[in-house]
C-alpha cells in the first residue's frame, strides 16, 4: 500500500511538473515594429515639426528678453529709479511669460505630449492588439519586448515574433 501511494504521488508529481514547463514564450521588437508602420513615420515627422515651430518661437521669445536686457543695461544710467524698477520688472515679466509658453508646449502635460497622445497612441494601441492577438492565437504565456528596458543577454531569433505582429496589423 505504502508502494502504490509512492507511485501516485510520484506521478503527480511529474505531470505537475510537467505543465510548468510547457509554456512558450516569445519576443517583439517594438521599435523594429513602428519603423516598419507608415503612420508611425509620418507621425513623428508631423510631431517634429510641431517641436521645431514651437523651439523657434521661444527662442525668438527668448532673444526679445536678451535684446530687452541689453538695451536696459545701456540705458540703465540714464534712468530714475523708478524707470529702472519699471524696466526690470518689464523684463521678469517677459522671462516669465516665455517660461510659461515653453510650459505649455514642452511641459509633462503641454502641447507636445498630448500631440504626441493623439498621434502616436492608436498605433502604440494597435500595435498591443496585434501582440495580444499573437499571444492568444499562439497560446504564448509571455511576450517580452526586447526594446524596452528590459535586459535580454541572448534571444533566440526564432522566438522573434515581430514581423508577425506587422502581418497581424496588416503591414
Amino acid at each position: 500500500m505504502k508502494t502504490t501511494k509512492k507511485i501516485i504521488l510520484f506521478t503527480l508529481l511529474l505531470f505537475s511538473s510537467l505543465g510548468m514547463y510547457a509554456q512558450k514564450f516569445a519576443y517583439v521588437d517594438t521599435d523594429y515594429i513602428l519603423k516598419k508602420v507608415p503612420d508611425f513615420v509620418q507621425a513623428e515627422e508631423k510631431i517634429n515639426d510641431y517641436s521645431e515651430a514651437w523651439q523657434s518661437e521661444i527662442e525668438a521669445a527668448y532673444a526679445e528678453v536678451e535684446q530687452m536686457y541689453r538695451d536696459y543695461q545701456s540705458e540703465q544710467v540714464l534712468l530714475t529709479s523708478e524707470m529702472k524698477i519699471k524696466r526690470e520688472d518689464a523684463i521678469i515679466a517677459k522671462e516669465k511669460s516665455v517660461q510659461t509658453l515653453q510650459q505649455k508646449y514642452f511641459g509633462t502635460n503641454g502641447s507636445l505630449y498630448k500631440k504626441r497622445q493623439e498621434l502616436i497612441k492608436p498605433i502604440q494601441d494597435r500595435i498591443f492588439d496585434a501582440v495580444q492577438q499573437l499571444a492568444a492565437n499562439n497560446k504564448y504565456s509571455v511576450i517580452f519586448d526586447a526594446s524596452s528596458d528590459l535586459i535580454m543577454l541572448y534571444s533566440n531569433p526564432d522566438l522573434d515574433k515581430s514581423d508577425k505582429v506587422l502581418e497581424l496589423m496588416g503591414y
